[in-house]
């Protein structure tokens, strides 16, 4: 059931040059990290239906096709009966363009961008400690700590988190008590792109993925696995030092956003909770069906929260 929610962030800078201020900028296991190798074994049967795809270059015109239904995922094969089959293992899926001199930044500056960019998404959403339920500090440390009010309240959300301040709206998290990883793989696809910004020294990123999280209940005899798909939007800025004050390697948070499949809609704990089929229904449920694997659509997140069933996870 996917939750879905956008935030708009203030990022405040300051011309140095200029020494006027600029306008703020508008603006939810298997853990494959740059310390690990992207080239763990493969699972699955190598048919066509399973063989890599190449890296996500533009956005797709449809949703991938479905798999045999009554294949579903186990502990040996969590990800059999899902397209995420095919996609790329963790960070390996994270496949950065090529950076060029855009927006008055040289071509280094841009890479540093790119690579910040691409360790945040690693942090908030692959690191090991992050989904065990634990403070993700590498990802909060690339937020510029000009920042003040964002970062004041990702803490709060981590300290104590509710329906107004939750973590896993940056952040992907499970309850180690509750889950465990099905594997040791989260699966990965999208894209990344830039462009300049609205004033000189400035360059936009815009990074758009999906992760999908196979996962089992934390008992020793707890065979069901299920899996929870979350698509992150993330826009973040980049500003030349030398125009702007701001922190030189951290990133400026402009916009955030995500679709949640398969996580209670109505716990805010700041934990991701799949439904197994043995649970009880959800009354929560209301409105057609979403499939998580569709990356066809812009994937903005509505201002308002819903709570749509999943056509398949």
């Amino acid at each position: 059931m996917p939750r879905n929610r956008s935030r708009r962030v203030a990022v405040n800078t300051v011309c140095a040059l200029l020494a006027a201020a600029v306008a703020a900028v508008t603006m939810r296991p298997g853990l494959l990290t740059d310390n690990l190798p992207d080239d763990l074994p493969f699972l699955g049967t190598e048919t066509v239906d399973s063989l890599p795809l190449p890296a996500e270059s533009e956005r797709p015109t449809t949703a991938p096709s479905a798999g045999p239904v009554h294949r579903g995922p186990t502990r040996a094969e969590p990800f059999r009966g899902s397209p995420a089959l095919r996609w790329a293992d963790g960070a390996a899926g994270i496949v950065l363009p090529e950076a060029r001199a855009t927006g008055g930044l040289d071509e280094a500056q841009v890479e540093r961008g790119l690579r910040a960019t691409r360790a945040f998404l690693i942090g908030a959403n692959l690191d090991p400690g992050t989904l065990r339920g634990k403070r993700p500090q590498a990802a909060l440390d690339l937020i510029d700590p000009s920042q003040r009010e964002l970062l004041d309240e990702l803490d709060a959300a981590l300290a104590k988190p509710s329906k107004k301040h939750d973590p896993v709206t940056m952040f992907s998290r499970f309850d180690p008590a509750e889950l465990a990883p099905a594997g040791a793989v989260v699966k990965t696809r999208g894209r990344m792109t830039y462009e300049a910004g609205e004033e000189p020294g400035s360059v936009i990123i815009h990074a758009d993925y999906t992760f999908v999280y196979p996962v089992t209940r934390a008992r020793v005899d707890a065979d069901q696995v299920e899996r929870t798909i979350v698509r992150r939007l993330l826009t973040v800025a980049v500003n030349d030092p030398a125009r702007y004050v701001v922190t030189p390697g951290k990133l400026g948070i402009v916009e955030y956003g995500q679709h949640i499949y398969n996580s209670s809609c109505v716990r805010f704990d700041g934990f991701l909770h799949p439904r197994f089929p043995d649970d009880a229904p959800d009354s929560e449920l209301s409105g057609p069906a979403e499939d998580p694997y569709d990356r066809s659509t812009p994937g903005t997140a509505p201002q308002t929260e819903s709570c749509a069933p999943v056509a398949r996870t």
